[in-house]
């Protein structure tokens, strides 16, 4: 393992000569690691101590879409498929100054090997199974962008939009038109349709409890990586950072139009990952780190960051931390008792003791230097 975060790839070129260090892609891949490893459970146990119509709100978002719509927490695995283009683009950047192409590509083979494993650890220990391939959790299909993203680096930016789209053009045309035993072309039913049926055609089985699609939908999560290589070579380029800013924010403006007047058509469904989501969801995505590219890269403004920073910068070890260690229920022994008869209290305290637990391992990796990624 290396150091930084693999759950977005390596962020230590810089965006142009001089600027140094792409702080907002830090603290953005932090912000969004944030929901995963505990501010999702932070909400939810306020929502248990006192319910208020905009902590409803919150835990709304921050749970995913039965079907067909679009909430926050839906964007949270694009907007890492985003940042694994990004991270390339600049990594490659800096790379090529003192290696070889073959090398860098043996790096991206290592890598791309050493994150699909960490994705069949991370499922084998969670199922108490063996599992190799299980593409509906982050790295597996992050392994998989990774690689193309590679392969696509400093190539045309006409040929990487061109593949982009075309990927979701393709696959928009294969589910209206290929239908698969016992399932109508076109069929969208969360139980009955293409995506499912190709999952148990390949690997003999579906997600167990909800509607994931897995191999097929993997597809179309290449070209929100594809929109952020490119992300990533405009940063690098010798434009001012007011007209690098305006380019992410059209990029995302454009995604979301074409996304949303798609979606009569095509429904926005991320368990599928529709052509309409993956536009609509990789348009947010595109917003989202352009605020804080503009607020941190642009104005300057860096006070408060450290928080997210020292999470983002070890994102792959706390992904992992957190889905295999029951670091829960090692808290709850404790916060049960501190709690007492208050059964409502214990949700929100349980939540804080265990993202208190998290920052102060990360911080103290952070002081010392060590960074754990693929």
């Amino acid at each position: 393992m290396a150091a930084g975060g693999e759950l977005s790839g390596q962020v230590s070129p810089t965006p142009s000569a001089g600027e140094g260090r792409l702080a907002s892609l830090d603290t953005f891949r932090g912000f969004i690691m944030f929901w995963i490893i505990g501010g999702d459970a932070l909400a939810e146990g306020l929502r248990a101590l006192r319910p208020h119509a905009l902590i409803n709100g919150l835990v709304y978002e921050l749970n995913h879409t039965p079907w067909v719509g679009l909430r926050f927490y839906d964007c949270i695995w694009p907007s890492f498929m985003l940042m694994v283009g990004v991270s390339v683009a600049l990594s490659f950047a800096k790379r090529s100054r003192t290696q070889t192409y073959s090398q860098m590509f043996g790096h991206a083979l290592k890598r791309f090997a050493v994150l699909f494993l960490l994705g069949s650890l991370r499922q084998s220990i969670n199922s108490g199974a063996p599992y190799l391939v299980e593409l509906s959790s982050a790295l597996q299909p992050i392994a998989i962008a990774y690689l193309l993203a590679f392969l696509l680096v400093g190539r045309r930016q006409w040929l990487q939009a061109l593949v982009g789209g075309l990927i979701l053009a393709v696959y928009a045309v294969v589910l209206a038109v290929v239908p698969a035993p016992g399932v109508p072309a076109g069929s969208l039913d969360p139980y009955n349709n293409l995506v499912r049926s190709v999952d148990i055609m390949v690997l003999g089985r579906t997600y167990p409890t909800e509607p994931w699609g897995t191999v097929l939908c993997t597809l179309p999560t290449l070209s929100t990586t594809i929109l952020g290589l490119l992300i990533g070579e405009w940063l690098l380029s010798a434009r001012s950072k007011a007209s690098k800013a305006k380019m992410i924010g059209g990029a995302g403006v454009v995604c979301l139009a074409v996304g949303y007047a798609l979606s009569p058509i095509v429904p926005v469904i991320m368990k599928i990952w529709t052509t309409s989501y993956g536009l609509v969801s990789a348009g947010w995505a595109c917003l989202m780190f352009l605020l804080f590219y503009w607020f941190i890269d642009v104005r300057g403004h860096r006070k408060g960051t450290l928080a997210f920073v020292v999470i983002g910068s070890n994102a792959v070890f706390i992904y992992m931390f957190a889905s295999i260690m029951p670091l829960n229920d090692w808290v709850s022994i404790f916060t049960k008792s501190m709690a007492g008869a208050s059964g409502h209290l214990e949700p929100l305290l349980r939540a804080v003791v265990v993202l208190v637990v998290e920052w102060l391992m990360l911080f103290w990796m952070y002081r010392n230097k060590i960074f754990i990624k693929a």
